[in-house]
């Protein structure tokens, strides 16, 4: 029997981050976390690139276009969508899970999400470190996991 399982090392890994700037305020706190708990894992600053996008729905592309120009071992998708009086909600976290999933197909790179789906602003803060943990650090330890993972089946 083999047993495959990722590991939290990122010394020596390069990793890019896209960040939504729609919500801003709940964005930045889940990608100060995201670069925090790499940093805690070993990732060098240098290895780091931050792309900052309109909104969530431009992640899928611009992560595409990064994987391209720059050999990744993951990425991180952080955004917050949250909930208003329209159908356009729905939209917008259907097609972003979409948009990530086919990404992560089509190139081979794996992609972590730290993306809040929230009904108000105050669940969207809780996410982003207040009560329920940050989702974006989370998003980082997944991306080491699973970028030490992707490295294993290679």
């Amino acid at each position: 029997m083999t047993i495959y399982r990722g590991r939290f090392i990122g010394s020596g890994k390069k990793f890019g981050i896209l960040v939504s700037e729609f919500n801003e305020f709940i964005t930045r706190r889940l990608l100060t976390s995201a670069c925090e708990a790499l940093a805690q894992a070993g990732v060098s600053k240098s290895k780091i690139d931050i792309v900052w996008v309109p909104g969530a729905l431009e992640i899928p592309f611009f992560a595409s276009r990064l994987i391209q120009r720059k050999k990744l071992d993951a990425v991180i998708a952080l955004a917050c969508i949250l909930r208003g009086e329209t159908y356009h909600y729905e939209c917008v976290a259907n097609e972003i899970t979409r948009g990530i999933s086919q990404v992560a197909i089509q190139t081979g790179t794996p992609v972590a999400t730290g993306i809040i789906t929230a009904d108000n602003l105050e669940q969207a803060i809780d996410r982003a470190g207040l009560k329920s943990g940050n989702k974006g650090k989370q998003a980082a330890l997944a991306a080491l996991e699973i970028a030490d993972l992707n490295k294993q089946f290679k």
